[in-house]
């Protein structure tokens, strides 16, 4: 049977497409590679304001060969990606952000998505998600400092409690039978867990004191059927459960030189781990070149929430507010700002080594030539 002309087209097209590709190690189905860049950083980490995942899905079943990077997807970086046959472009910093209302030609934005989909490439974004993890952003950006140890400034939760519930409520009684009418009742409110009754002596006397794990919406259920009886309310604890903290991980980074540093030689260090011709410097009062740095408190991109207050000799970010500069410079610390994207882009290089072995090199990752710092020194 012959097939209309436009149908006709599409395969041999396709198969142009697959010549023109780079040797390939394999293939992965697109939401098996997002489950694997999931499990190498979970978004849970990001920040509650950001926009990370998966942002553009071309329909499926979708195949990704080539793994594109960037720390920012501009028209002139998608048309590279393009060129060089992605699959899938892993921008740093998510290209929607704010929610589009449509997707036309009219604003680049919404351009990125219309071409993304022409050309079956989906776009995945980590952001902070990759600012938190041990092994992400702000680690690599220590590393311009030298010989140091880190720790992050403000640490990240684990996603969930250790144990069920957000609550635990604790209380004693001594009459039997009223107790499990009460149990009875308690047992019966939804997102109630970890119900446990023990013999306990309370000033002398015998009586069970009851613990259990509860949810936001039951506790005001256990609080309510408790306070009915008043005995039992008053001798009522209210726990809240908190998150533990995770290891190494969490926003910026306060370092501790393995020995004092000049201030001058830290500058040096930090252009040359940059590859930055100039920074731009505010000295602390009081703070020469030649002033030591032992402590520096640091933040890829714009750091000013996350470092202010901390204690340190140098606070080194890629931009912070005027006033924020000056708030630093007055309480003697001096500041290093280097331009938002140039103290994240290095990454991708690092960071194409890393997935490549936590992918077990199953397909090709490239990192982009096009990708830059719009701001330029003149």
């Amino acid at each position: 049977m012959l097939l209309p002309a436009t149908q006709r087209l599409r395969r041999p097209l396709r198969c142009l497409r697959a010549w023109g590709r780079p040797p390939s190690r394999s293939l992965m189905d697109l939401r098996e590679l997002v489950s694997a860049l999931n499990d190498f950083a979970s978004l849970s980490l990001a920040e509650s304001w950001d926009n990370v995942g998966l942002l553009v899905e071309p329909s499926p079943p979708h195949a990704v060969n080539t793994l594109f990077l960037t720390n920012d997807l501009t028209e002139e970086v998608m048309e590279e990606a393009v060129q060089k046959k992605a699959d899938l472009i892993l921008s740093y910093h998510p290209p929607i952000f704010t929610p589009l209302k449509r997707v036309t030609w009219k604003t680049w934005k919404e351009r990125l998505v219309v071409r993304a989909l022409e050309n079956r490439i989906g776009i995945y974004s980590p952001h902070t998600a990759y600012d938190a993890i041990p092994h992400g952003v702000n680690n690599w950006l220590t590393k311009g400092l030298g010989a140091c140890t880190s720790v992050p400034l403000r640490p990240s939760a684990a996603p969930s409690h250790p144990a069920e519930g957000t609550h635990r409520v604790e209380f004693c009684a001594d009459n039997t039978e009223h107790l499990d009418t009460v149990l009875n009742k308690i047992k019966d409110i939804q997102e109630i867990s970890c119900l446990t009754t023990l013999p306990a002596r309370v000033e002398g006397e015998e009586q069970t004191r009851v613990s259990l794990n509860c949810s936001q919406k039951a506790l005001l259920e256990v609080v309510a059927l408790l306070s009915q009886n008043n005995l039992l309310y008053h001798k009522t604890e209210i726990l809240l459960l908190q998150k533990p903290p995770l290891p190494h991980t969490g926003m910026g980074r306060l370092c501790t030189l393995s020995e004092p540093v000049p201030l001058s030689d830290i500058i040096a260090r930090i252009k040359s781990h940059l590859k930055l011709p100039h920074v731009r410097l505010a000295m602390g009062t009081g703070k020469t070149l030649e002033s030591p740095v032992k402590k520096a408190a640091l933040c890829a991109g714009s750091g000013s929430s996350i470092l202010k207050g901390t204690e340190a000799d140098l606070y080194l970010t890629g931009e912070m507010s005027h006033h924020d500069v000056l708030d630093a410079v007055a309480n003697g610390i001096s500041v290093i700002l280097c331009e938002h994207s140039n103290t994240e882009r290095g990454f991708l290089s690092e960071l194409r080594d890393v997935l490549a072995t936590h992918l077990r090199n199953k397909i090709n990752i490239i990192v982009s030539e096009k990708d830059r710092d719009p701001l330029q020194v003149t």
